[in-house]
């Protein structure tokens, strides 16, 4: 069973980065028609610097969502845990808010997704100073609200004293989150971030299964629950902090992957982990593709409004689950 789960979600991943390839205002059969002409340039720039790093964006993006989501969801032992429970994704938008209002963006290309991966991992390290990695995990939780909501009323004020309507909307766009009118700058910023904080997840994969007998039962076997936190919210805060610097607020794929896979991998988090990352993969490029179809008034659909328009009645039919189990 398992090995049929690793196939057909590898091969799911294959034809939709191959339809995200093809998916764009130019028909791919306008491209063929055309490929022997003049016009082969113009093609090869479309699908090589235009569609491949979306979708290469879209992989990481949905993946690291995916991974961060299962790893917080192991570690707190509550299903209804999500990747920015420690603030991250409000550091992250507070960050590329502040790159808007001063100007910074429209400087240098690269200082939104910069100034929101820095704003991420600050606040992250605020929230774990904060509560500490040995307090119990209801004050992280706490400490992560708190520096949210503290973000969320920064970024309001920061709306109310906009220069302009313009620069209101082009705040309120990004917040929405987008995978458009990106390029490989974006993928090699967010790669190196990921790339560590997935390893420190996957590295945690045994401790967080010796975790779901209790901290008790984990440190009788070796593991260090301190240490474990450690890995969990440092490689959740790199996977959130560069996912979110370059595709803005992105929800509900990190609570919903995990869920999609669970029952599939026995709930085992060493195979729930690297499981729900490819799921987290392949909803968020399923959703960029569904963005470029549902085209409204000559613009593309946000991307984090597609995700909460279809992960909220999943989030609610788990809450009733749950109810009904009599959590």
């Amino acid at each position: 069973m398992s090995k049929l789960v690793w196939i057909g979600l590898g091969l799911l991943i294959i034809m939709l980065s191959v339809a995200s390839m093809l998916t764009g205002p130019v028909s791919i059969f306008d491209a063929i028609a055309d490929w022997r002409g003049d016009r082969i340039q113009e093609w090869s720039i479309i699908l090589w610097e235009i569609r491949a790093p979306r979708t290469v964006l879209g992989l990481l993006v949905g993946a690291a969502l995916g991974l961060a989501g299962a790893a917080m969801q192991g570690l707190l032992r509550n299903p209804l845990a999500e990747p920015g429970l420690l603030g991250a994704s409000s550091g992250a938008a507070l960050g590329a808010v502040t790159a808007l209002y001063s100007g910074l963006a429209a400087k240098f290309y690269l200082a939104l997704p910069l100034a929101g991966f820095c704003g991420a991992i600050l606040m992250s390290v605020i929230v774990i100073a904060l509560a500490g990695l040995q307090a119990e995990m209801t004050v992280i939780i706490l400490a992560g609200a708190a520096g949210s909501a503290l973000c969320g009323a920064l970024i309001a004020l920061v709306l109310n004293f906009s220069p302009s309507p313009n620069a209101g909307y082009e705040i309120m766009f990004w917040l929405m989150g987008s995978l458009a009118d990106r390029s490989w700058d974006e993928v090699y910023l967010a790669l190196p971030p990921m790339a560590v904080g997935a390893v420190l997840l996957l590295f945690a994969g045994k401790g967080l299964l010796a975790m779901s007998l209790g901290e008790e039962t984990a440190h009788s076997m070796g593991f260090s629950p301190a240490r474990l936190r450690a890995l969990v919210l440092i490689g959740s805060s790199l996977l959130v902090g560069g996912a979110v610097s370059v595709a803005g607020s992105i929800g509900f794929i990190g609570l919903v992957s995990p869920h999609l896979m669970r029952s599939a991998v026995m709930a085992d988090p060493r195979r729930l982990l690297p499981a729900a990352a490819l799921a987290g993969a392949a909803l968020l490029l399923s959703a960029d593709i569904g963005t470029r179809l549902l085209v409204t008034q000559g613009q593309e659909l946000k991307l984090g409004v597609l995700t909460a328009l279809f992960g909220s009645p999943f989030f609610f039919g788990l809450v009733l689950r749950l109810r009904s189990r009599g959590w």
